[in-house]
């Protein structure tokens, strides 16, 4: 294996340290983010309002889980795209058998949502998430919601790379750009 190979798979793994001491790789490039929130943009809705984007859920193996549509809990294809964003969680916060339980509520919620019809403002992505979580009783709490996440997953989320980081923000900043510069336009005239 060349040195060019090596560094490009090293680039495209990182190793997280979990809470228990051991090391859980979290592979970019094929998506896998254990015991992780993934988020990632929506076109036109996202340009607008950069906080606002798809939501899932990964298992304790990564296996991304996202409610995409009526009808439809997605495995490993997010309904808008790879994640270009995720917030790490503490295995150790969930109330019971560690990943057993992750998993299985991750599981639960997934088949509940593949029950219900999707809405934009009231059941959505961030809503299957939410159940998960209050399933799992992720830290004491049974009180998850879409506002909190999408609060949290904001400020708590990092990007996976820099090309995430502009998928995220850079439409937005363009729209802001000719906003601004066709404001000046004719507010100088």
């Amino acid at each position: 294996m060349s040195l060019q190979a090596v560094m490009a798979e090293v680039d495209e793994t990182d190793i997280i340290m979990n809470y228990h001491g051991d090391f859980l790789k979290s592979d970019r490039k094929n998506s896998r983010y254990p015991y992780c929130i993934v988020w990632t943009p929506i076109p036109i809705l996202s340009w607008v309002f950069p906080f606002i984007g798809h939501m899932g859920i990964c298992t304790s193996a990564g296996i991304i889980r996202d409610f995409a549509g009526s009808y439809f809990v997605s495995e490993d294809n997010m309904g808008f795209g790879r994640p270009t964003k995720y917030w790490k969680l503490d295995v150790d916060k969930v109330c019971g058998n560690g990943a057993a339980t992750w998993d299985k509520a991750v599981n639960d919620a997934s088949e509940e949502y593949k029950c219900r019809p999707h809405n934009l403002c009231l059941d959505n992505c961030h809503s299957h998430v939410a159940m998960a979580l209050n399933l799992m009783h992720y830290d004491n709490s049974t009180s998850w919601n879409m506002l909190k996440l999408c609060v949290l997953s904001f400020v708590r989320g990092k990007h996976v790379s820099f090309a995430a980081f502009l998928k995220t923000w850079l439409p937005f900043f363009m729209l802001c750009g000719v906003l601004g510069t066709f404001i000046l336009t004719f507010n100088l005239h």
